[in-house]
């Protein structure tokens, strides 16, 4: 089943190219590469570490349940993600179109799923779950984080669109759990 997915995603790739390129041009402006250079960064696990930090603070032990259902989320999340980037093996996309324009280095060699998406959606998930008020910042930034994917060249649209199904499968999961 993997290895046809792997052969799905190849044939992918290559419709998927123009796409990558359109997103990919927004980030010609500096002001714009800058932006989501940062959420990226934010997004290698930054902005979650914060928050929940940011949670026990403010909220103290009322956060704690909180703060550990993310924290099993987001080691579970890791777990599926390695997982299936070991078994996927898709390339990213610049590797295959030198026209694609690459401002901040990958955290690994392969695309699919988008890690970082798949992390937004999840420790978003359940952020919302217990802090419904912070949606009004999480979801934007969760946002941001998938578009940032796209538009530094990191990634195709069917990698964030699995990371996004994954991080709510797996948060969703770990609510029945």
């Amino acid at each position: 089943m993997i290895q046809r997915l792997s052969c799905r995603l190849s044939r992918i790739s290559e419709r998927e190219q123009a796409l990558c390129l359109r997103f990919n041009r927004a980030s010609q402006v500096r002001w714009v590469r800058e932006l989501f250079a940062l959420v990226s960064r934010l997004g290698d696990g930054v902005a979650w570490y914060g928050l929940m930090l940011f949670l026990l603070l403010r909220h103290g032990a009322d956060a704690a349940p909180a703060v550990v259902h993310m924290l099993a989320v987001g080691i579970a999340a890791l777990a599926v993600y390695k997982w299936l980037k070991g078994k996927t093996l898709r390339p990213r996309p610049f590797h295959l179109n030198g026209e694609l324009f690459i401002s901040v280095p990958p955290l690994d060699q392969y695309s699919f799923p988008s890690g970082h998406t798949l992390h937004a959606v999840a420790f978003t998930t359940v952020l919302l779950a217990y802090f419904p008020v912070y949606a009004w910042v999480a979801v934007p930034f969760a946002v941001l984080v998938a578009l940032s994917r796209l538009v530094l060249g990191l990634h195709y649209p069917t990698d964030v669109m699995a990371g996004t199904v994954l991080g709510a499968l797996v948060a969703s999961l770990s609510f029945a759990i």
